[in-house]
């Protein structure tokens, strides 16, 4: 528990050692709670006599017991501080432990090699920044992903108990995601269940993936979906994903011969572009996005696949509550539809 700052030029903060938590190192305790600072560089603040339990000193090398309370007197700035970005982001939700946001088309969610700012986890940071009077002091935590060209709600933990807990909502299926998609043709069935391993595509240096027999690493991959709206060239559907493989909902309805509307790299039957080509183009715009290059606002990006996650539903981390959250459809995709012939239209 993240007790309130006392004092600004040297924040002090009291926690409660946690049940999970028991047994462990003292450094490895405390990066838990603070997690723009590493291990090492607690382990200084702890010999410079900036940590005691229950008011008594310790040695670095201490173990936590569970209930007592540790006071902590950030002696040094956090060291591993991600870049904050001064950008707006619709916010959907905040808690002390969590957020939910309406991710923009064009941005990435996590910062990746040698690209370590202009990603959506650095303005959360900013976001998180403008909470407490010292920067650092919270840091988001990522605990899944969209396509930089997906839009739609993403969740982000704000301190390490909601990351484990969310974590662990995500890996044992105790979220629902649904995701509006526009895909190319006629889906015969109303409703149906995709049941297609997805693996690496054997082309494009682990970029692309496929259903092919090929493909590497092939794990089991599963997309229910119905039908909501059918056009004179596409059909509009709800994707529910039941597991989470790298661009699911896309390989599956490409490979059904279904492609989406737009979409970059897969065409019908398991085909891909031009391999260099798609790679360029997702290289390139990555670049524009992560070096901070000038560009449309965000909610203006052109040229992306239909694919919007629109609705999310998962207990709290905390409380257990089950939570709802819905995103409208961004303005560029419903444009998009109205643009289509509706089917009765074109059948009348």
């Amino acid at each position: 528990m993240l007790c309130t700052v006392r004092d600004v030029q040297a924040p002090q903060f009291e926690l409660i050692v946690e049940r999970e938590l028991h047994g462990i190192r003292i450094d490895s305790f405390l990066a838990r709670h603070f997690r723009n600072y590493t291990p090492w560089r607690l382990s200084r603040i702890v010999r410079a006599g900036g940590v005691t339990i229950d008011e008594s000193p310790i040695e670095e090398t201490r173990r936590v017991v569970r209930g007592e309370r540790v006071q902590v007197r950030l002696l040094e700035p956090p060291d591993k501080l991600l870049a904050p970005e001064p950008r707006e982001l619709p916010l959907i939700y905040s808690d002390p432990w969590m957020m939910v946001v309406d991710k923009p088309a064009g941005l990435i969610a996590h910062p990746t090699g040698d690209y370590q700012a202009g990603t959506l986890v650095n303005i959360c940071q900013y976001l998180l920044d403008r909470q407490t009077p010292l920067p650092g002091l919270l840091r988001p935590g990522i605990v899944h992903r969209l396509d930089r060209q997906t839009s739609g709600l993403m969740v982000v933990a704000t301190n390490h108990r909601a990351h484990a807990e969310l974590t662990a909502s995500f890996e044992e299926g105790r979220v629902v995601k649904r995701y509006l998609a526009l895909v190319e043709g006629r889906v015969e069935s109303e409703a149906g269940v995709i049941d297609l391993p997805i693996g690496r595509a054997r082309a494009g240096r682990g970029v692309l993936m496929s259903c092919r027999a090929d493909a590497v690493d092939r794990k089991r991959a599963v997309t229910r979906y119905r039908v909501l709206a059918r056009y004179r060239t596409h059909t509009l559907v709800e994707a529910r994903p039941l597991t989470g493989r790298n661009h699911q909902i896309r390989v599956h309805f490409a490979q059904l011969g279904h492609p989406l509307d737009g979409d970059e790299f897969y065409l019908a039957k398991g085909a891909l572009r031009s391999i260099r080509s798609a790679i360029r183009a997702e290289l390139s715009g990555l670049a524009d996005e992560l070096e901070g290059m000038p560009g449309p606002p965000l909610e203006e990006v052109d040229g992306r696949h239909f694919l919007h996650a629109a609705q999310l539903e998962l207990p709290h981390p905390i409380t257990g509550q089950w939570m709802v959250f819905s995103s409208p459809l961004p303005e560029d995709l419903q444009s998009r539809l109205e643009r289509l012939v509706p089917e009765s239209s074109v059948l009348s």
